[in-house]
């Protein structure tokens, strides 16, 4: 009985599975199909003319690529600053107006991006911030924020202060508390939040066209003309990068958080 669950559960597991790297797999095939005409199930003429496009200078993809890594990443440390004593705030403590302040934070996730954009855009061209690479990260805070106070809330919540409050009890100050005790807790719901505000970013491609105009291009913006036009090599090539892109990110956040725990943070029990 016990095998025919376990072989059962396989068989789920790897249907879904299927179900999501079938269209990956597709979209890797396309990157190298010069075309891919119906019935065949699988193309008979191969070509590497859109990775040759990609890494061709002339195309300034691996640049975009790189400024958009580095956009993402402010982008990131950005939110982490605004989001970690906000989170810690809504989760911890009760003040007048915190159900009020909850909604307003979740409510770029509700309220249709364009509508919010269009608002944004109109200010930031009264304020000199159309246009600019600060106008692109402020403007990118928005979609990112409500993600990352729900995962640090639920974290907090979780974690409580108990733990931060025998520490000072015992003579910590607030740096050490926070360094020795605080951090180590919530950790992996930083990484969590991170990644997903990086993410986030990564793809974001309305709001930087609208409040960049133009001058700020990134790698979604690079990506979408080609994904929306005939030319599926070259799309398809673009959207693999962007992918692979951020899973390798995820997944070197993955070893370094790891290591940091067993290494630095092994010694201490309340990890």
């Amino acid at each position: 009985m016990k095998n025919k669950t376990n072989l059962r559960y396989k068989w789920i597991v790897g249907f879904f599975l299927g179900i999501l790297l079938l269209p990956l797999a597709v979209i890797i095939i396309w990157s190298f199909a010069r075309n891919w005409p119906w019935p065949k199930i699988f193309p008979s003429d191969f070509g590497m003319r859109g990775w040759e496009y990609f890494i061709a200078p002339s195309s300034k993809s691996i640049q975009v690529l790189l400024f958009s890594l580095g956009l993402s990443f402010i982008v990131t440390l950005a939110v982490l600053v605004i989001t970690i004593p906000a989170a810690k705030a809504l989760a911890l403590y009760q003040f007048r107006g915190k159900r009020l302040i909850e909604i307003l934070t979740f409510a770029p996730i509700i309220v249709p991006t364009v509508a919010v954009a269009m608002g944004i855009h109109v200010q930031f061209i009264r304020m000199g911030l159309a246009n600019t690479l600060i106008g692109v990260v402020l403007i990118h805070l928005i979609p990112c924020i409500p993600y990352t106070v729900r995962i640090l809330k639920s974290v907090f919540e979780l974690v409580g202060e108990k733990m931060e409050l025998q520490a000072r009890v015992l003579g910590a100050g607030k740096i050490q508390t926070y360094v020795y005790v605080t951090l180590p807790m919530i950790l992996p719901g930083i990484i969590s939040a991170g990644s997903m505000a990086f993410i986030v970013s990564f793809s974001q491609y309305f709001l930087t066209f609208l409040i960049g105009g133009g001058k700020i291009i990134t790698f979604s913006m690079l990506m979408f003309p080609f994904v929306q036009s005939g030319d599926r090599m070259l799309g398809s090539v673009y959207s693999v990068v962007f992918i692979l892109t951020a899973f390798i990110f995820l997944m070197i956040i993955e070893k370094l958080t790891s290591r940091f725990y067993k290494g630095k943070l092994g010694e201490y029990h309340y990890v």
